[in-house]
């Protein structure tokens, strides 16, 4: 049984809301259609009602058991006004505008899984990130002592004799292009912790450099040292069990032989789980080639430091793509109380 399969078993016994802002993409509703045959729960998706359900007859795709929502005539939208007016940037806002920006589909469904209408909430099929991410960020509530939003990948990897029988996670590939010490340990802290609560299995997090416990006074691979003493401060703080070591090389966080002559001990290097890349350029550069060149199955991008599951697709991301993700999140949103305890809903 693959990956995702695994993750479909566990969400039917659970089944959850998933809305798609994207509702006249035909993969979207393609993705959706399948998440409803497979028993996962419940999609809506936004758009028109005409123009969504033309898509679906072009695409030939049912539309049975998935809502339909047009953000500019629904019920909710006075309700949504309203509670935008309230926050600090909209303050001076007045109620034209207020539905001019409803009318972008991402901030109402935004709103939809802020307050608790819908579990979680997949965007980036058509869309920039640039343009899915702000209203993510803008109107969900970030975690308690989160300054910043990064995001990490679920892969499952047809060579199965690396993490976990081939299921990986890396980050950040998406978002923040230079992390900070701080971001960067952050980044490291949550996505060990999506690790255990999508698989189950012990985190152990590579934070990954040019070199393997190399040349402390280089700017970079001292960053990564730094990070990775905050992220094993952060670990215990929260009493997660993780392992987290670095700086180290790519091979060394995954060849058991190559570890042993490199950084002998370790209890990460040669079988890590969890790869974190010191900066953007690496981490997407990392993640396609991977992706390409290996054939892996990747699922992402899974948003981390939000207070509801969310996730920032590709643009090149296929109907499987789509689906898979909404699957993760969904199994994400059943334990998401336990995953962040302090979670408020205003």
């Amino acid at each position: 049984m693959t990956f995702i399969e695994t993750v479909f078993q566990k969400l039917k016994r659970h089944p959850k809301r998933v809305v798609f802002p994207e509702g006249t993409e035909p993969r979207v509703l393609r993705a959706a259609a399948r998440y409803v045959k497979l028993q996962l729960g419940a999609p809506v998706v936004l758009g028109r009602r005409e123009e969504v359900e033309k898509v679906a007859r072009d695409a030939e795709t049912s539309l049975d058991h998935i809502g339909i929502i047009d953000p500019e005539t629904s019920s909710e939208l006075p309700t949504f006004i309203k509670r935008l007016e309230k926050l600090k940037r909209y303050h001076d806002l007045g109620s034209k505008e207020a539905r001019d920006i409803f009318a972008n589909p991402n901030y109402f469904a935004a709103m939809m899984v802020q307050y608790g209408q819908v579990d979680a909430l997949v965007t980036g099929a058509r869309e920039a990130a640039s343009s899915s991410l702000r209203p993510l960020i803008q109107l969900i509530k970030p975690q308690p002592d989160t300054t910043s939003i990064s995001s990490c990948t679920m892969l499952d990897l047809s060579n199965k004799r690396y993490g976990e029988r081939g299921v990986m996670l890396f980050a950040d590939c998406a978002v923040i292009p230079e992390p900070t010490v701080e971001q960067l340990a952050t980044i490291a802290f949550q996505t060990g912790t999506i690790c255990r609560q999508l698989t189950g299995n012990k985190p152990r997090v590579a934070m990954l450099s040019f070199t393997t416990k190399g040349d402390g006074r280089q700017a970079s691979p001292a960053k990564v040292a730094a990070a990775t003493a905050l992220a094993k401060q952060k670990a215990q703080n929260a009493g997660l069990e993780m392992e987290i070591d670095g700086e180290m090389q790519a091979d060394s966080a995954l060849l058991p032989d190559l570890a042993e002559k490199k950084h002998a001990g370790s209890l990460v290097a040669g079988k890590a789980n969890v790869l974190i890349f010191p900066n953007l350029d690496a981490g997407n550069i990392g993640l396609k080639l991977v992706q390409h060149l290996a054939g892996a199955e990747t699922y992402g991008q899974i948003l981390l430091g939000l207070s509801k599951p969310c996730a920032d697709m590709s643009r090149g991301a296929s109907e499987d793509d789509i689906l898979g993700v909404a699957a993760i999140l969904g199994l994400q949103a059943i334990a998401y109380r336990k995953l962040y305890p302090t979670e408020a809903i205003v």
